[in-house]
């Protein structure tokens, strides 16, 4: 598969909302007035404090991702050495082909070649089951002993992480 991924550039960032807003409704995961809807779609302030990145396939944006670090404002669980990615998002219309695969993969790849980073760390709510599938064929494992709560919610979290071969 021939896809890019670059980091987002604000002419994207609508379309890395759309695409976010519609991947997350599609999969059920919430309802279009959920609290945490806002907090995806606010694609610019994602930006401004942290990276967003999109993968382009064929001069389209079909997926979008956020990096961060141990200590910056979107990081959850990273801690130091560890690149977090959240808000994995692949558009809808293009599901089932391997995108999301792919995009983790370059995550990976981008990952190794940041030399103080020795691992990769996610986030993934529990009913999330094909993100667990995909993060663990990839070699994530979970790391219980990191899980969560949601502040204010009965909603556990659970922590995958990667160890980078270097």
């Amino acid at each position: 598969m021939n896809l890019v991924l670059r980091q987002a550039t604000p002419a994207d960032h609508a379309e890395v909302r759309r695409i976010t807003r519609e991947a997350y409704l599609h999969a059920g995961h919430f309802t279009a007035d959920h609290p945490y809807m806002s907090v995806l779609e606010d694609v610019e302030h994602r930006a401004e404090h942290a990276e967003v990145w999109v993968a382009e396939a064929s001069g389209a944006v079909v997926a979008a991702v956020t990096l961060t670090f141990a200590g910056r404002p979107y990081s959850e669980i990273a801690v130091d050495n560890e690149l977090e990615f959240r808000m994995l998002a692949v558009d809808p219309a293009v599901q089932g082909g391997g995108i999301g695969r792919v995009v983790v993969r370059r995550v990976i790849e981008h990952a190794q070649s940041l030399p103080a980073i020795r691992a990769i760390s996610i986030t993934s709510a529990t009913f999330m089951g094909r993100a667990h599938a995909l993060y663990e064929s990839l070699g994530f494992q979970r790391v219980p002993k990191r899980d969560w709560y949601v502040p204010g919610e009965d909603v556990l979290l659970w922590v995958f992480r990667l160890e980078l071969q270097r």
